[in-house]
């Protein structure tokens, strides 16, 4: 994206659609169903997941940061209730990701030599504990690049002691089974992401698992959906509320138009007036008319009937 592009969309996600007097791209206004919701609120997968390795690739609907601009303004003047929609967009999402990731440790299960139930409370207990260094980790990088050099000494402090606790725990591993069986990768399923974690990953690898875009980003959308779901009845209350309003609203509208005369009505009834008067004066004319031309033939018919009487009587 050009530095051009890059100030357009800044305008746009800061003043709308209407900015100089400019309507959006697609010709849409935020309502339009055929606007992403989930958009509108800043939770849309395929945008979080942008360059990802689950990059879903562009949404079916609009995304436009004029038209967020434009529902941030008029939410602040009524309520759309695209929360819900955001919910339901986020629940089949994660239903889809969480069903993958069972499919995943069914897939690990089948091909992965299976352990003792004590060797496999040890194995957990270093992936726990490498998954602590590897979240505090990432955590303490982006401290330092904030420039809280302080948060990222503490935090740093506290990797030291997990890493002697995982050492600790790794040779119970290691002491608890064959050294042939522990050289092999094991394997474990990220529940946040659904990518694949090995009991021997470094921390380094570990950190940029967790402080990754993938990572971080469903844990956005979790986040987000957890935040939706915990008003989710109220908020469905609300909207059915909001609806019976609007219909009894459209009812006494219709009613009243029913019922009141004036503007366009009343120019129609006025119309009407007219051309019923109209009618009116022609048949009138019309039966004048007619009456007239029966009177001149009567009138016509007496005169010949007179006329030959005379000749008649003038005979004889």
């Amino acid at each position: 994206m050009s530095a051009h592009d890059q100030m357009r969309a800044m305008l746009d996600q800061l003043m709308g659609t209407g900015r100089n007097g400019e309507n959006n791209k697609f010709q849409v206004k935020f309502s339009d169903p055929k606007v992403c919701k989930s958009f509108l609120l800043a939770c849309c997968p395929h945008e979080i997941l942008l360059s990802t390795r689950m990059d879903l690739g562009e949404c079916p609907k609009i995304h436009d940061l004029a038209l967020r601009a434009d529902y941030e303004k008029a939410s602040t003047h009524k309520d759309f209730f695209y929360d819900l929609d955001a919910m339901e967009h986020l629940q089949a999402f994660i239903s889809d990701c969480d069903r993958r990731t069972e499919a995943a440790k069914l897939r690990l299960a089948e091909t992965q030599e299976e352990l003792s139930a004590e060797v496999a409370v040890k194995a957990n207990s270093v992936h726990e504990l490498a998954e602590q260094i590897g979240k505090k980790l990432a955590k303490a990088e982006q401290l330092g690049e904030e420039g809280l050099v302080e948060e990222s000494m503490k935090l740093m402090e506290e990797i030291d002691e997990l890493r002697k606790k995982k050492l600790e725990a790794e040779q119970e591993y290691r002491n608890s089974m064959p050294a042939s069986s522990y050289q092999q990768q094991k394997l474990r399923v990220c529940e946040v992401c659904s990518a694949y974690l090995g009991i021997h990953d470094n921390d380094r690898r570990l950190a940029d698992h967790f402080g990754g875009k993938l990572h971080l980003g469903f844990i956005k959308i979790r986040e987000k959906l957890a935040e939706l779901e915990k008003n989710s009845e109220k908020r469905r209350e609300e909207r059915r509320k909001s609806l019976r309003d609007r219909d009894h609203e459209d009812r006494y509208r219709e009613r009243e138009r029913s019922q009141y005369v004036g503007g366009r009505e009343l120019d129609r009834r006025s119309r009407r007036h007219r051309s019923r008067s109209r009618d009116r004066r022609r048949t009138a004319e019309s039966s004048r008319s007619h009456r007239s031309r029966s009177r001149s033939r009567s009138r016509r018919s007496h005169s010949r009937h007179s006329g030959s009487s005379d000749k008649r009587r003038d005979r004889d």
